[in-house]
């Protein structure tokens, strides 16, 4: 945005590849019309000072902004599903519960450094913390 100036045009393939919400569309193309920027929105350019160009862009912003929505409930939907199934669990431990035991009863003798029992285990030292602390609280 910085690099333009007055009579340039601001080419986009896509207007959801410009902005994700009317809002920030509308933000974006008030300052393009203020340096004097025409935008170009895939094949047809978009004049921010004429009446008609500022509908049809904001019609479709608003499309843009509906799709863009669709994708992130479709996804979510697929993601409860998923985790419904139990196909979706999240990260898997670096540890398995039996090396989890061990780390912790090791810790408790008070014998090993966090950093050996990292290094026993071959996990980051990090992870070794993590371990500790999933068992206190």
């Amino acid at each position: 945005m910085a690099a333009v100036r007055e009579g340039d045009t601001f080419i986009v393939p896509k207007l959801d590849r410009l902005a994700r919400s009317v809002p920030d569309a509308r933000l974006i193309a008030d300052q393009l019309e203020a340096k004097g920027v025409k935008l170009a929105l895939g094949a047809s350019v978009y004049d921010p000072s004429d009446p008609m160009g500022k509908m049809f862009f904001n019609i479709l912003a608003t499309f843009a902004e509906f799709e863009s929505d669709l994708i992130r409930m479709r996804t979510r939907e697929g993601a409860a599903i998923a985790r419904a199934k139990g196909k979706l669990r999240g990260k898997q431990p670096k540890l398995s519960e039996k090396q989890q035991k061990e780390l912790r009863r090791m810790h408790a003798t008070g014998d090993y450094s966090i950093s050996d029992l990292a290094e026993v285990f071959s996990v980051s030292r990090p992870t070794a913390y993590r371990t500790l602390k999933r068992t206190q609280t």
